[in-house]
């Protein structure tokens, strides 16, 4: 009986069999932005068992098990790693439907050569198979980037860390992959959040600039970013609900400042112009540095208070916003190419419902020189499914080139997500196939496998430029 994952699995075409055998299996992998700790990569930790390289802070998993009424002990609370596990295992098949059943079962078989189905019946013997595997060299987390030919990795990263432990990585000639800064200024940005002065403080501290004023604030956001490309960074992120845009003045960013850390309220079209002339400056940075610009837009975040208390962020409360993004869109993005000060940037939307909207922006601020400067970004989130993904590739060739694309990343905090740039190109091949055999495309190989190869990895290494 042939296994669930087989070498042709979600391959529906000759066309597209030859497409991913021969042009995408093999292709390294470029995994520009996920959340993956540095700390773990530079020392090499390896993991006690399944349950917690696998379940630990993944709250896809935890919202499927919270659906079946799994109880929260046996998700997230006090349980055993083996309990936990075990409801894992029982939930499995009923997720059919769902991008979970296909990613446990490609991780189960690319990490550890397993073809069984999980469930309740066959848990025990996946788990001991795994745990004993886990204790091998082979599944630290450096032997892991390895299996994968992992060729950069682009962490998530604070402007107020030390960085340490990608110093570490860098001087680590074991270490395969090349492992680099992403610099995410969120909590400078977030003016209205709790915890903004606080976190004002610790950025003073940090870039060793006494923050008084707006102008000290950016200053020593600058001071960071310089630090960060020593180091490597060439990337930054932005996780914000809608792109702002306020006309705003320095002078005017630099009240609003004072306003709030003086501890007086703020209104929301003020806020909106501090986020507005920041994310400007900031752009005009990151232009200068040479680096691109990622902005994941339209999160509705912590929607349940109580659990948010119970568990904080980043645990499965969040969904997808529905907000006006056109006007400020195109606004921002030709403010910052007014002076040609608009860095290479990627546009992530959690509603697909604005993949038309991005699709034709992002036609507006291309630029001699680069290949694809600004990117419509691989399906996010709720969207780095089959669905959401064949909507993203083909609303981008629809609207712009598919053939310019920079491809997937993990977006995954696990070093167990890797079969996802696999998952990804099958549906690539399998989109593309599909045109070879409905004659909307020529059955070249030649030049469709470049394509292929070049929205694999060869576009981001590219347009990245990490040395």
């Amino acid at each position: 009986m042939k296994p669930f994952i087989h070498d042709d699995f979600m391959l529906n075409s000759e066309a597209a069999k030859v497409l991913y055998h021969e042009y995408a299996k093999d292709m390294p992998i470029y995994d520009y932005h996920c959340h993956l700790s540095p700390k773990e990569i530079a020392e090499n930790r390896s993991f006690k068992n399944l349950s917690e390289i696998w379940l630990h802070g993944d709250h896809y998993k935890w919202r499927a098990m919270r659906t079946l009424g799994v109880d929260e002990e046996l998700v997230t609370g006090g349980g055993t790693d083996k309990e936990k596990f075990i409801e894992w295992a029982k939930s499995v098949p009923k997720t059919i439907g769902n991008p979970l059943y296909h990613w446990t079962h490609m991780e189960l078989k690319r990490y550890f050569d397993i073809d069984l189905l999980l469930n309740e019946d066959t848990s025990e013997e996946i788990w001991n198979h795994c745990n004993r595997l886990l204790e091998t060299e082979e599944f630290t987390t450096q032997k892991m980037i390895e299996k994968f030919n992992v060729k950069v990795i682009g962490t998530t990263d604070d402007p107020i860390d030390t960085l340490e432990y990608h110093l570490a990585i860098k001087d680590n000639p074991d270490i395969t992959a090349k492992v680099v800064p992403t610099f995410r200024p969120d909590k400078a940005v977030e003016i209205a959040r709790p915890g903004f002065i606080q976190y004002v403080e610790a950025l003073g501290e940090a870039s060793e600039i006494e923050i008084v004023n707006y102008e000290n604030l950016l200053a020593a956001l600058e001071n960071r970013a310089h630090f960060f490309h020593e180091v490597g960074c060439r990337i930054s992120d932005h996780g914000i609900e809608n792109i702002p845009f306020e006309e705003c003045t320095f002078e005017e960013a630099s009240v609003i400042f004072q306003k709030v850390k003086t501890g007086e309220a703020i209104t929301k079209s003020e806020e909106m112009k501090y986020k507005t002339h920041t994310l400007l400056f900031l752009g005009k940075l990151y232009a200068s540095l040479g680096w691109a610009m990622q902005l994941h837009i339209g999160a509705i975040r912590n929607n349940n208070e109580r659990m948010f208390s119970k568990l904080g962020p980043d645990t499965g409360f969040d969904s997808i916003h529905d907000l006006d993004l056109a006007r400020p869109l195109n606004a921002f993005l030709n403010e910052l190419d007014l002076e040609d000060e608009l860095p290479k940037t990627i546009l992530y939307h959690l509603n697909p419902i604005h993949n038309y909207v991005i699709g034709t922006a992002i036609g507006n601020f291309q630029s001699s020189g680069t290949n694809g400067k600004i990117q419509f970004g691989s399906g996010w989130w709720f969207n780095d499914q089959k669905d959401g993904m064949v909507k993203q590739m083909t609303d981008l060739a629809n609207l712009g080139l598919l053939s310019s694309f920079v491809g997937m990343l993990t977006d995954s905090r696990s070093f167990l997500s890797y079969p996802r740039h696999e998952y990804f190109r099958r549906i690539l091949c399998d989109i593309i196939g599909g045109w070879v055999e409905s004659g909307e495309a020529p059955r070249d190989y030649k030049l469709l496998g470049k394509m292929v190869q070049d929205i694999c990895f060869n576009n981001a290494e590219q347009y990245f430029e990490i040395n």
